[in-house]
């Protein structure tokens, strides 16, 4: 079985309904706090790379939003990336790792699709 690892910030609400699922689920997990532990750029590149850096930057939270305007013009990958790393808070959350799958955000019916079998 794929070892599986969520990341994102702790208290969360989204975060807790997907621990809550993964719990009742049985399934095992190595958590992530990228708020506490930072994340790396190889890992916001990667993750870019396969779900694109627009889905992962969360443009809709507090953190982007008050940023300065030059910050939230002119978005590029690389500059998203930029800002990830500064701001860990504007990643969208959860980002579950299982094996080679990539799954950003949470939303029951994709994680039973997910872990099914």
């Amino acid at each position: 079985m794929a070892s599986v690892t969520i990341s994102g910030i702790k208290n969360c609400d989204t975060m807790k309904k997907a621990f809550v699922w993964l719990d009742a689920h049985g399934i095992a997990y190595d958590f992530h706090d990228y708020k506490k532990l930072g994340v790396a750029e190889a890992d916001l590149a990667r993750w870019s790379d396969a779900a694109g850096w627009g889905k992962l930057l969360n443009r809709g939270g507090t953190t982007f939003r008050k940023l300065p305007d030059a910050d939230q013009q002119d978005l590029t990958r690389d500059k998203a990336i930029a800002l990830m790393v500064a701001h860990p808070s504007m990643i969208k959350r959860p980002v579950l790792e299982k094996g080679e799958v990539l799954e950003i955000g949470f939303r029951p019916e994709r994680y039973a699709a997910l872990f099914a079998g």
